[in-house]
């Protein structure tokens, strides 16, 4: 090959690697999962991540929002466990099946490059007052774009965001990594009007059938917590997989039941 190509092979080697610009672990403060204990994470700021690094370090229970990595570091407490569905064994339960057939055919996604709108805004600060009242999840002004896009929009890879529409109005918008041999689902929110269609639940699914489609082994849900009304959702996609943090190894595991 000539060195023109061995150049730039080895330029894009190179904006692929991690670079770490700091860590740092904040002190114990309140679970923002559960109220009644303290929690402490981890942080590592990135300037450069490829999708690759990125896989390795979410099989050793980290997740992402932008270029800030994270993981609880809570020394009395390992309630959050790194959640992952193996997508050939993966079986919806009658509930899950329900949501599917109650918005397939009337729910439309796109799949395109994450960006800002007022539409996106007001969705998210929507879904926020909504999980404020349901929750108990802290009150918040509205979102700045600023802000919602270091979260969602610049990102050391390219990301995905799925837009949920029904009859042209946004009713759902997530944001998916896709990774070697795997996917992540980074967040969504949705509509409340629109709380009845269960959408978090078909935004899962429809990663779950995409990843089927692209021949991935795993998609990747986050941290499960046992008791927080925002996480244990997770556990109801199965078969699926926990991290084991003492030994790094990842376990069968079921959670709660689902009908």
């Amino acid at each position: 090959p000539s060195k023109r190509r061995l150049d730039a092979t080895a330029r894009t080697v190179e904006s692929e690697r991690m670079q770490s610009l700091f860590t740092f672990t904040a002190p114990p403060s309140p679970c923002g999962y559960l109220p009644d204990r303290e929690w402490s994470l981890h942080y590592e700021i990135v300037g450069g991540l490829g999708p690759a690094d990125y896989l390795e370090l979410m099989s050793r229970g980290w997740r992402r929002f932008g270029y800030s990595l994270f993981r609880p570091e809570c020394p009395a407490c390992t309630a959050c466990q790194p959640l992952r569905v193996r997508v050939d064994t993966f079986r919806p339960s009658a509930t899950q099946k329900r949501v599917a057939k109650r918005n397939a055919g009337e729910v439309t996604v796109t799949v395109g490059v994450p960006d800002v709108t007022r539409e996106k805004l007001a969705l998210y600060d929507r879904f926020h007052a909504f999980q404020t009242t349901l929750k108990g999840w802290p009150a918040k002004p509205p979102e700045a774009a600023y802000d919602y896009a270091e979260a969602f929009v610049d990102n050391p890879f390219p990301t995905e965001e799925w837009c949920y529409r029904v009859g042209g109005r946004l009713v759902g918008v997530g944001y998916v990594d896709a990774l070697p041999g795997a996917m992540s689902a980074i967040y969504f929110f949705y509509d409340p009007a629109e709380r009845d269609r269960s959408l978090g639940v078909w935004n899962v699914l429809s990663v779950l059938e995409s990843a089927r489609c692209r021949g991935v082994e795993y998609v990747y849900l986050g941290f499960y917590v046992e008791g927080c009304r925002s996480l244990d959702y997770k556990a109801k996609y199965r078969p699926n997989e926990v991290l084991d943090r003492e030994t790094g190894t990842w376990r069968p595991f079921l959670g709660p039941p689902d009908s």
